[in-house]
């Protein structure tokens, strides 16, 4: 193993580099429009905080719309969005 050793202004300059770098993703992660964006089971259960199981029950009773391709199911991230927005109650406060 090879030890290199940078000088403080160097290491600066990479920082600042690799913040920029993640700063410019997260951006363009934001301009994903979400009809374009497919998450697998294991997405949609952690996002609904679901069972795989209750997950299926979702599927079986066409409650959300799905995809699949050689035995791999994906769903639209919109399609989540809208059942979660259809479902939204609004408190009534004071």
């Amino acid at each position: 193993m090879e030890l290199v050793t940078l000088t403080s202004e160097a290491f600066t300059e990479i920082v600042s580099k690799i913040d920029n770098l993640s700063a410019i993703l997260e951006n363009n992660k934001k301009s994903i429009p979400l009809n374009n964006i497919w998450l697998d089971i294991q997405e949609v259960c952690v996002l609904l905080k679901v069972s795989k199981r209750t997950l299926q029950a979702y599927r079986d009773k066409k409650i959300l719309p799905f995809s699949q391709i050689s035995g791999k199911i994906y769903f639209k991230a919109s399609d989540i969005d809208e059942h979660l927005e259809h479902h939204y109650h609004k408190t009534n406060k004071k």
